[in-house]
């Protein structure tokens, strides 16, 4: 008899329907892989980005525009510019126990407790070829989840289990950004959507690294985000090139793109670096080229995590460098709830699904 457990099921490109709360066959190890016992995943845009469509090549609105409507997507390439492998089960943040393992697996890993690498280099770190837990192959949105004994990481630490849910896809897409753009302790970084999952990551590994920060966030959600390390505050509608002045900025990280793309290069100095991971305003942007290879600018987009990205994570969180934004916790059964009200943006952080 075939072994059960809960788990949401995405069921094609669409709206809350297409989340289905169901009982699916336990997953089956192969060799090399662990069974981990699920017990926080956190929310992330990416999983509704990828339920909507919004990654295909054929759309070109912010994801707020999309958030409520079903896309009209006109190449097969809506989930990471590559067809989305529905029936399937999202989630990219993990944090488990794993309870079960492959018989090549060493058995010292079994009861502990672990983060996931959601980022997966399919060959090895000479390439960037990558898949993505809970995008390309099934996540976290369920009961138990199977995974390389390679991607999985044990951690020591008094956090609870809804606080390292909190870590893996914002953080690593963090310091991957900060790790390829190289900052540097006295250097002053430009964060946009501070008080996001990845902007509230970001702004506490940047200061991590000694950098001046300089947040951009909504007006009500300074206080929080001053809270985690940011040296300046700025409104989403502040003219920040009146603020700051052209040539103030060594680093640049932007998710936010949209119309103020323009505007990020002219706030950079002489050899400045542009690092983006994703474009929640608008994928589709207005680029002097002028303004990038005048003042030899470096545009760096980031992905696939370099090798010392999650590892770096760990160590952070067990020497207490840095800490979980948890803003609220749901069961994984009233996910689509959890989903529309993060879509609100009106909190500071991460959301985490508890099975």
């Amino acid at each position: 008899m075939t072994e059960l457990m809960k788990a949401v099921v995405t069921t094609g490109n669409g709206g809350y329907d297409k989340l289905v709360y169901k009982d699916v066959a336990m997953p089956e190890l192969s060799e090399g892989e662990v069974l981990i016992k699920v017990l926080a995943a956190g929310i992330n845009n990416t999983e509704i980005n990828t339920r909507l469509g919004w990654y295909s090549s054929s759309i070109k609105q912010s994801t707020n525009a999309t958030s409520d409507q079903t896309l009209d997507i006109e190449t097969p390439d809506g989930g990471w510019n590559k067809a989305t492998p529905f029936p399937f089960i999202q989630g990219t943040d993990c944090c488990g126990q794993v309870v079960s393992i492959a018989d090549d697996v060493k058995a010292d890993l079994v009861g502990k407790r672990v983060l996931i690498r959601s980022c997966i280099r399919e060959q090895d770190f000479n390439s960037l070829d990558n898949v993505w837990l809970g995008s390309d192959f099934d996540g976290a949105f369920a009961e138990y989840v199977k995974v390389r004994a390679s991607e999985v990481f044990p951690v020591d630490c008094d956090w609870s289990d809804a606080e390292l849910g909190t870590i893996p896809c914002a953080y690593g897409t963090s310091e991957n950004m900060l790790h390829r753009a190289n900052l540097k302790a006295g250097e002053i970084v430009l964060i946009t959507g501070a008080s996001g999952g990845v902007g509230s990551a970001t702004v506490q590994l940047a200061k991590r690294r000694g950098a001046k920060v300089i947040a951009v966030a909504a007006l009500e959600k300074h206080a929080e985000v001053a809270r985690l390390g940011a040296d300046v505050l700025l409104d989403r509608s502040a003219d920040l090139l009146a603020e700051l002045a052209e040539q103030s900025i060594d680093l640049v990280v932007d998710n936010v793109a949209g119309s103020t793309f323009p505007t990020m290069l002219k706030l950079l100095k002489r050899g400045g670096r542009f690092v983006s991971s994703g474009a929640i305003a608008g994928p589709v942007v207005d680029l002097d080229m002028r303004d990038m290879y005048l003042k030899d600018i470096s545009l760096i987009g980031t992905t696939a995590w370099d090798e010392p990205v999650f590892p770096n994570l760990i160590r952070y969180i067990e020497k207490g460098e840095i800490r979980p934004v948890l803003a609220k916790t749901f069961s994984l059964a009233d996910i689509a709830e959890a989903q529309k009200e993060f879509l609100e943006k009106k909190h500071v952080g991460k959301f985490v699904l508890i099975p």
